[in-house]
């Protein structure tokens, strides 16, 4: 049993290392710096550098040039999905905070990307949403109110396209989304979200363990 154990602290410690490996695999540039540096000062957790490279492969997958985003923070995400979508595409990002948009508006702006690449609307989600284009969508990126996220799912499958992506961060919250532990409401909603989206009839889905992880899914035809 001692030999297994230590066998298991391998296994845990070889897998860490890899995780930590892979997270810090795409290097990330100085605008990217600078916006993680204005959420760290704001208090705010962005994305991890693997989950932002992910970001980036899936938009380039998907083609994207249509990209909604919940949660704009302060531009951490929305340059790694403005790297991976087509040259022509635009990322309509949404927050509630104007003063963060702002900050992603610079960090863009740093990052190459010409004013048109973006557009920002002020406001919640669940107010702004539905005002988007029906199938007008490649890809929805959901990193907002966690209580709020099957409605997220709800909207994301109306925005998609056939063959879309729609993606939730921060699927594992630390660990909580798995502990067998009480949990507060907004973890419990988390795991009606894994539920729903892995028995949808409507999605391909995917849980990869990069970041805080990330809840990927694709809409069927």
């Amino acid at each position: 049993m001692r030999q297994l154990r230590g066998q298991e602290r391998v296994i845990t410690g070889n897998r860490q290392t890899s995780w930590a490996f892979a997270d810090a695999f795409v290097a990330e540039d100085e605008a990217l710096r600078w916006a993680r540096d204005r959420a760290r000062e704001a208090g705010l957790r962005s994305v991890s550098a693997g989950t932002g490279a992910a970001l980036r492969l899936l938009a380039a997958a998907a083609d994207a040039k249509a990209v909604a985003e919940i949660g704009t923070g302060t531009g951490v995400s929305g340059i790694h999905l403005l790297h991976g979508m087509r040259p022509d595409g635009v990322l309509t990002t949404v927050d509630t905070e104007p003063e963060r948009q702002s900050f992603a508006r610079q960090a863009f702006r740093a990052a190459g990307f010409a004013g048109n690449r973006a557009r920002f609307i002020p406001g919640r989600a669940l107010d702004v949403l539905p005002r988007l284009a029906d199938g007008g969508y490649d890809l929805v990126f959901c990193d907002g109110d966690r209580m709020e996220c099957l409605d997220y799912l709800a909207e994301s499958l109306r925005l998609l396209r056939q063959g879309g992506l729609v993606i939730f961060e921060g699927v594992f919250a630390d660990g909580r989304t798995v502990d067998s532990a009480a949990q507060p409401a907004e973890i419990q909603r988390l795991r009606e979200l894994l539920r729903a989206v892995r028995e949808s009839t409507a999605l391909l889905p995917s849980l990869l363990p990069v970041g805080d992880g990330l809840l990927c899914a694709v809409k069927r035809g």
